[in-house]
């Protein structure tokens, strides 16, 4: 998903819209996913030092969107705001679930309160190796991505136009990559 939107806004030059303009003076937030138990090992822990150790990520400029109870009780014990915890979804998730937590941090987005949105997670390499990653989800970086010379050949038309197309497309974008 997050190649398709690149492709897409490399493509169109000059495209403004709210989901992809950078505010650099607004708060981040962190969409973290952890476990609601305590039997993961440094699967959790990781996670919360992986934040509370960078200092891109100070309690005072980051907002924190919990799914699982142990990133929600360790960034809350470490001094985070957390604006929202959804932990009861950790059991049995599905889209929906998905799709509410991203209506929040897009809606806090386009209202200015955060300026860029994060997904704080664990990759999974093996069974005995989990690495924890953060991955920017928003402002998207056109310059980081580089169009094949196939891509570039490709003609790119919107329909019904750009505002529309990205208003639908992003939203799922957010959603695909939280569970």
């Amino acid at each position: 998903m997050y190649s398709t939107v690149a492709s897409i806004l490399a493509r169109s030059a000059g495209i403004k819209h709210r989901y992809l303009q950078a505010d650099q003076g607004k708060k981040k937030a962190v969409i973290v996913i952890t476990s609601n138990r305590g039997l993961a090992g440094g699967y959790n822990s990781n996670i919360v030092k992986l934040l509370t150790n960078n200092p891109e990520f100070s309690k005072e400029n980051t907002v924190v969107y919990t799914v699982g109870r142990k990133g929600q009780e360790g960034l809350s014990r470490k001094g985070y705001t957390v604006v929202k915890d959804y932990s009861d979804c950790v059991e049995e998730p599905i889209y929906a679930d998905a799709m509410e937590i991203s209506r929040d941090v897009l809606e806090a987005f386009a209202e200015g309160e955060i300026g860029e949105i994060y997904l704080a997670y664990t990759f999974f390499k093996n069974t005995v190796t989990h690495i924890p990653m953060v991955k920017k989800l928003l402002p998207i970086s056109v310059d980081e991505y580089e169009l094949t010379d196939e891509e570039k050949k490709i003609p790119m038309n919107f329909e019904p136009g750009e505002e529309e197309v990205l208003d639908m497309i992003i939203p799922k974008y957010i959603s695909s990559l939280i569970f």
